[in-house]
């Protein structure tokens, strides 16, 4: 496979780092990581109406623009190097792309022209206690009621789960086979609260169900499905993380150019310019990775299962080691709280294990090599 981005896809990124730069400089990051709902809804609604960020992979048959992966994955890229504090991975990456993938014609006329809007949030609600993300570990079982479903039991790790008012919850059927259902947030029986997290800038919630009417995404084939919302959110993470790291190696290498020390730059010193290669070695082998796994899920590969997985392990081992040369290279002033390195950091360490960890999606890769269900 041959890849490029295209001229329009390039000025669509560079639109986007504008918007960026003006609503998401770390003062702001700061602010609203501060905040229980996390992000500022005046801002969300700019991103939907103005650059139509929310409908981007959408079909336009469902009120979206009809992009690919590609395009989703160059937006997720640009609001990691910005840190942008939103509901967009949990709502638009997550939960929608779960109701295209599992849903029945009707249920996707229904609920994704609301997400394509960004007049609906919603939340994918997959890891129990201190599970992972594979199918293998959902536990939580539906009970039939009627033509209907009713769940009980606790999930956790919610991404953006607090200000959802749509939750897709994964969980099996009765008969044992994997399900993904709808739940509305102010459901009888749903109870949801903060959790603590080590990265503030990307808000995690613990949700309850207690016998709570569900309805059934039927489409056909919901494990397929889940696991093609996996692959489609492991591409858009690895291109999040790499944003992120090629922030934090910019804004390094910058400060050291700056830095003086014994009368000349820190920059030139040849410690310093052993880690500024590591840092772009690494960067551009992670980017490149998560280039080709959105493009190889565009192209239906029969090796985008694997080839995302690898992408994401890929992105997690780059992003956490650039962001501990980044603050090796600050020296002092790289563990303050004043410095903002610290806030790419904590994203770095969280979206490590976000997904599953580099070992984890290793695992997966070699799973489904060559897996094209």
């Amino acid at each position: 496979m041959k890849f490029s981005f295209s001229e329009e896809q390039e000025e669509f990124r560079t639109a986007l780092r504008r918007f960026l730069q003006a609503k998401s400089p770390t003062t702001e990051v700061r602010k609203q990581m501060q905040t229980e709902q996390g992000y500022d809804p005046a801002v969300w609604q700019q991103m939907c109406n103005e650059l139509a960020l929310a409908s981007l992979h959408i079909p336009e048959e469902y009120g979206g623009a009809g992009f690919g992966i590609a395009d989703l994955s160059i937006a997720c890229e640009e609001m990691g190097r910005a840190l942008l504090c939103s509901p967009y991975f949990g709502s638009v990456v997550l939960a929608a792309t779960a109701i295209r993938e599992a849903g029945s014609e009707d249920q996707r006329r229904q609920f994704l022209p609301a997400f394509a809007a960004g007049e609906t949030i919603g939340a994918l609600c997959v890891v129990e206690g201190r599970g992972g993300w594979a199918a293998e570990a959902i536990s939580m079982v539906a009970q039939k009621d009627g033509n209907s479903y009713r769940l009980s039991g606790d999930k956790s790790h919610v991404v953006d789960g607090l200000m959802a008012s749509v939750l897709v919850v994964v969980a099996k059927k009765p008969d044992g086979e994997l399900g993904l259902f709808i739940v509305k947030a102010e459901a009888d029986g749903v109870s949801r609260k903060a959790q603590a997290s080590m990265d503030p800038t990307r808000k995690l919630a613990a949700v309850s169900f207690s016998n709570t009417p569900a309805e059934l995404l039927n489409g056909d084939n919901a494990s397929g499905a889940y696991e093609r919302t996996l692959d489609i959110a492991l591409a858009c993470l690895a291109g999040e993380m790499v944003g992120g790291a090629e922030r934090l190696r910019e804004d390094a290498l910058e400060y050291v150019s700056m830095r003086m020390q014994f009368g000349r730059s820190i920059a030139s010193f040849q410690v310093t310019k052993h880690k500024a290669a590591d840092m772009l070695l690494d960067v551009e082998l992670a980017k490149s990775a998560a280039y080709y796994a959105a493009a190889a899920v565009d192209e239906g590969d029969a090796d985008a299962r694997g080839v995302v997985a690898l992408a994401k392990a890929g992105a997690s081992d780059a992003y956490i080691q650039t962001a501990v040369h980044a603050v090796q290279m600050h020296g002092g002033i790289g563990f303050t709280f004043d410095n903002d390195t610290h806030l790419w950091f904590k994203r770095a360490k969280a979206s490590e294990v976000f997904l599953g960890d580099a070992n984890q999606n290793r695992e997966r890769m070699l799973q489904n090599w060559g897996d094209d269900s």
